[in-house]
């Protein structure tokens, strides 16, 4: 009975002790699409520090992992005139993390050119933080 009882314990602390899972921070982030969309910059700085707060992590570190119907976050802002919260990721990310090839092998610059979204508010805030 001893035994049991001490595994039981063992058991209890062991899952009051375990690392966050990674289903939390995917909880967490499950409607930034939505606050992308709808341009609303109070929420998703709300956001990013509950994340910055609760697992240590900068957009940078989880911003590859994001995909809104197809698009990187700042793609999916520019696609939708989302101008505030666009130009507050970019502020947020360091140039490093812009200046990275995407998921489609291409850098952001060139798919804002492209697709003409390089004289939106985002794509010169993009320009300025990357020059």
């Amino acid at each position: 009975m001893k035994k049991s009882s001490l595994a039981l314990l063992a058991s209890l602390l062991a899952i009051g002790f375990s690392p966050v899972s990674q289903a939390d921070i995917n909880e967490d982030l499950q409607n930034i699409c939505t606050i992308v969309k709808n341009d609303d910059k109070s929420e998703l700085r709300k956001k990013v520090k509950k994340v910055q707060d609760d697992y240590n992590l900068r957009l940078g570190d989880y911003y590859t992992g994001i995909s809104c119907g197809g698009s990187s976050l700042i793609r999916y802002a520019m696609e939708n005139g989302a101008n505030e919260v666009g130009t507050f990721m970019i502020k947020k990310m360091s140039k490093t993390d812009l200046t990275q090839a995407e998921a489609d092998g291409k850098l952001l610059q060139e798919w804002a050119e492209a697709n003409g979204h390089i004289a939106s508010p985002i794509g010169q805030e993009l320009l300025a933080r990357i020059n």
